[in-house]
């Protein structure tokens, strides 16, 4: 895994561009991200700022919704130091209600649109906040909730007057992303000619709440006077945004204005995004890579969002070319979907010249370009709370980024031992970093340096979350590293590469086996469009056995032979899917990041799984259907 590498001081100085960029505010000062919104308005308030459809906001227009937001909200009783929960779709209110909120102090808390019951209820707990701010079109799973809550909640309502045409329900929005499933929104926008459906009344699906759109009417447009939010730095929560959850409970983490405005600055710079770019936003606000990462980008430069109430494969380059969008946040996963679609004549009709974000494994990056002719292609490895970084400056395909020098570094690769779910230690007690080719654990080291925020690990709104990512006495007595949860591998370059998260690597025949290396394996087999690989544990046996949850474009078309040889001629036999589950659509979260929890749970059991089932016989050298008859007939007995 040798890349052809840059020079590691062209590298550098490289990152050091960016580091000076994105370590440009001080912890202590006034200067937050309302006084950057307020400054954009006044300095090019006619520019636009977000595009939605046919709607097309400008900074001027943005700042003064958000400055009636900031009225409305103070005058009931809202002061700096409150946190607020905002759960809406993907529409520019999202923004103009969040911002509203930072004119005051007060910090918002993004709430996942796709919670529903008991987790709905523990995520609004866990952010301490007594009111809330809704979307009407988050109504129904509110008001199943709403008595939990209490009456010491607030919610307001914001109306949703202006549907997308062919808008189709949220939660929904994980599946329907190909050009075979989106015949059903049509259907949809059938059902509810105007688009999606139907705005429900406020008052009769969410009893006690407050429709916010009058107050709105009611309060002034003018900026709010700064001394409402006295005292008020960069080093404050700006945002609480929860984790995706796919190895656990979601945890909220805590963003501050200091982040932000540096991530915008440092971003921007990095992708050479001006004030006449347009920076495409298909992933929810209520996560990082959108409402930080594309936001803060743009309000750094004064350039427009392309705002999309949701990714569609079938029309996101119909939409780039219509909003002359020039870059765009990606996760991996997009990109897959994108070149599943049928080949079109103006594939490289556009303006798009530039994509960052994350998840790209090399077959599809290489395949993405070529197709698309996309110039440059920022690959990046992070974490909503993460206090490290790696971004991929030198374009190596599959590197998710390069540490030139580690002195100039706080992040370390270390050793982790998949079985025990620890990290070896040496003689003398501390941890050790893994060589070329040898995948670790990828931690931050911890800094408390005076008025700065490089290394400073934000934490969670628990303590608790918080002292459980901590690692000490990693290197010497009482240091503190940031624990990522990811594995990565470094090549002789010391460039990295993203391997799998702790928890979804397994060991199976002494053997340890990386998810994301199977998957990555899979990828052309005919007709395949997601796998989705995870260990179950098998009676009898040690460790746990790999299985494929597979998404076909036919799944009546599955050749247990052909996918038998296809994985023969990719893996060792040991890291080959002992079962195959034929799904029909991927358990995905909103930001396209595959769930395993559920899956594993469930195993290998005909009795408990629904879909097709299938186990790898070696004798037969095929997959072969396992059933309630055969299901006794374990792994070994068939020579895997």
């Amino acid at each position: 895994m040798r890349a052809v590498a840059v020079d590691r001081e062209e590298t550098q100085a490289r990152m050091d561009r960016l580091s000076a960029a994105t370590l440009g505010h001080r912890l202590s000062q006034p200067y937050t991200v309302a006084d950057r919104l307020e400054e954009r308005a006044a300095s090019a308030g006619a520019r636009p700022f977000v595009l939605y459809g046919g709607r097309r906001l400008t900074y001027a227009g943005v700042n003064a919704l958000a400055n009636r937001v900031a009225h409305a909200a103070r005058a009931a009783g809202l002061r700096p130091g409150d946190v607020a929960a905002l759960m809406m779709e993907n529409r520019p209110e999202f923004l103009a209600a969040w911002m509203g909120l930072a004119k005051l102090g007060v910090t918002t808390a993004l709430i996942n649109t796709n919670l529903r019951g008991r987790p709905l209820v523990r995520a609004l707990a866990t952010t301490g906040a007594r009111h809330l701010l809704a979307g009407s079109e988050c109504a129904p799973p509110l008001a199943d909730v709403r008595g939990e809550l209490g009456a010491e909640w607030t919610i307001w309502v914001w109306r949703d007057a202006d549907d997308e045409p062919g808008r189709v329900d949220a939660a929904d929005a994980a599946t329907r992303i190909d050009a075979a499933r989106e015949p059903r929104q049509a259907d949809a926008a059938a059902r509810f000619p105007g688009g999606g459906r139907p705005v429900p009344d406020t008052e009769a699906a969410l009893p006690d709440s407050i429709a916010l759109d009058p107050l709105l009417a009611a309060a002034p447009a003018a900026d709010p006077d700064p001394a409402v939010r006295a005292g008020l730095t960069a080093g404050d929560d700006l945002f609480y945004i929860f984790t995706s959850g796919t190895t656990g409970m979601p945890k909220a983490a805590r963003l501050s204005h200091g982040r932000f405005l540096g991530v915008g600055d440092g971003m921007s710079m990095v992708a050479g995004w001006g004030p006449d770019d347009v920076v495409a936003c298909v992933l929810p606000l209520y996560h990082g890579a959108a409402g930080m990462v594309v936001v803060s980008s743009a309000l750094a430069q004064g350039g427009a969002i392309a705002l999309s109430r949701r990714f569609s494969a079938s029309r996101f380059w119909d939409d780039v070319r219509r909003d002359g969008v020039t870059g765009c946040q990606y996760i991996g996963e997009i990109c897959r979907y994108l070149l599943n679609q049928p080949p079109r004549p103006d594939d490289r009709d556009h303006g798009l010249r530039v994509m960052m974000g994350a998840g790209l494994t090399p077959a599809v990056w290489r395949a993405f370009r070529e197709r698309f002719g996309v110039a440059r292609i920022l690959e990046g490895w992070s974490s909503t709370e993460a206090n490290t970084n790696l971004i991929n400056l030198d374009g190596v395909v599959g590197a998710c980024g390069r540490i030139p020098f580690k002195d100039r570094h706080n992040g370390r690769l270390i050793r982790y031992d998949v079985a025990t779910d620890t990290h070896p230690r040496d003689a003398r007690g501390f941890c050790v970093e893994c060589g070329p080719g040898e995948p670790g654990e990828f931690i931050g080291m911890i800094l408390d340096l005076p008025d700065l925020g490089a290394g400073r690990f934000e934490g969670y709104t628990s303590p608790a979350e918080t002292e459980r990512k901590i690692l000490r006495g990693v290197f010497q007595p009482g240091d503190r590293w940031y624990r990522s949860g990811d594995l990565l591998v470094r090549d002789e370059d010391d460039y990295y590469y993203f391997v799998d998260r702790v928890g979804d690597t397994f060991r199976w025949k002494s053997e340890n086996v990386s998810t994301q290396e199977v998957a990555e394996a899979l990828e052309g087999f005919p007709g395949l469009e997601v796998a989705n690989v995870y260990g179950v544990p098998v009676p009898g046996a040690e460790g746990r056995a790999g299985m494929a949850a597979l998404v076909l474009r036919d799944p009546a078309s599955f050749d247990g032979r052909a996918f038998f040889a296809h994985v023969a001629d990719r893996l060792p036999a040991y890291a080959c899917p002992v079962f195959v589950r034929l799904v029909a659509e991927p358990d995905m979260t909103t930001t396209f990041k595959l769930r395993k929890v559920d899956l594993q749970r469930q195993g290998f059991d005909p009795a408990i799984v629904a879909d097709p089932l299938f186990v790898r016989d070696e004798e037969a050298r095929a997959y072969v259907p396992l059933t309630a008859a055969n299901v006794g007939e374990r792994p070994g007995a068939r020579g895997t």
